[in-house]
């Protein structure tokens, strides 16, 4: 498994791990996310490394990627781009996006990074009344959190609005191991705030906004999840007229390695 490093357009430095030599397939983490945390990553990477160069990165200001300011959706497109041109050798790529990073990476096929094709997993639209929209005014809540050098306050925002999360489960967590690295991530919840943009608003999604998104893609989500989750991909996935909407054995916001490899595998390898 090689790690490295990329520079991004604006500078930053981007942390990655590889597996394989083959056509790339880049995955995207969702909102607090990063390579330590979620193993599964890696366990892709080496179930699909036969076939395929499959590329975990760390976002900005995650893990150990840097960051620049000011921050601007714009700034991890180019990201993404520089993590295709880089490890994936300027080859389009296949890339897979869990949760909310499913928008950032819609919003990058929109803006014609090269992708070939895009895999969502349970993108948190909220387009109906199947629960609570995100406040109106989440990412400057977060964002004067963090100004003020509050990120637990940034995080308990952000598992309570987003995640749904009950108050005093959170006020339980704060003291938790876990709790730490959430602050340490916290600044990058206004980050996954902009790219969502009004997808959470709880109107329906807007026509226009992925209207040039003309690449095969895999919306899926867990045939065990939460019924919002299943709303939402179902939402996406009714919006674009190349996608597919497809239930996968997994709950609860999550799949395993042995169960999303063989739907990257086909999925990657379709003509």
């Amino acid at each position: 498994m090689p790690n490295g490093t990329v520079t991004s357009a604006d500078g930053t430095t981007l942390a990655y791990s590889a597996w394989g030599d083959g056509d790339p397939i880049v995955i995207i983490d969702g909102a607090t996310a990063y390579r330590a945390v979620t193993p599964e990553n890696a366990k892709v990477g080496e179930l699909l490394a036969d076939a395929f160069r499959v590329i975990s990165y760390d976002r900005r200001g995650r893990g150990e990627s840097g960051d620049t300011a000011p921050y601007a959706i714009e700034r991890e497109l180019e990201d993404l781009s520089a993590i295709i041109a880089g490890p994936g050798a300027g080859r389009p790529a296949t890339v897979f996006a869990w949760s909310s990073a499913g928008f950032l990476a819609l919003n990058a096929a929109q803006a014609g990074v090269p992708i070939a094709r895009l895999a969502l997993f349970e993108p948190p639209a909220v387009a109906d009344d199947s629960r609570p929209p995100l406040p109106a005014d989440y990412v400057e809540r977060v964002e004067a959190a963090i100004a003020a050098g509050e990120p637990g306050d940034a995080v308990e925002l952000f598992l309570t609005a987003s995640v749904l999360m009950p108050p005093e489960f959170v006020a339980g967590m704060r003291g938790s191991d876990m709790w730490p690295g959430l602050e340490a991530v916290a600044p990058t919840l206004s980050y996954d705030g902009r790219q969502i943009g009004d997808a959470m608003s709880g109107s329906p999604l807007n026509a226009e906004r992925w209207d040039r998104v003309d690449i095969p893609v895999l919306v899926m989500h867990g045939d065990s999840t939460w019924p919002f989750l299943v709303s939402g991909a179902r939402a996406v996935a009714d919006l674009l007229p190349t996608a597919a909407l497809k239930p996968v054995p997994g709950e609860n916001h999550s799949a395993t390695a042995e169960v999303l490899a063989p739907e990257l595998r086909a999925f990657a390898g379709a003509a």
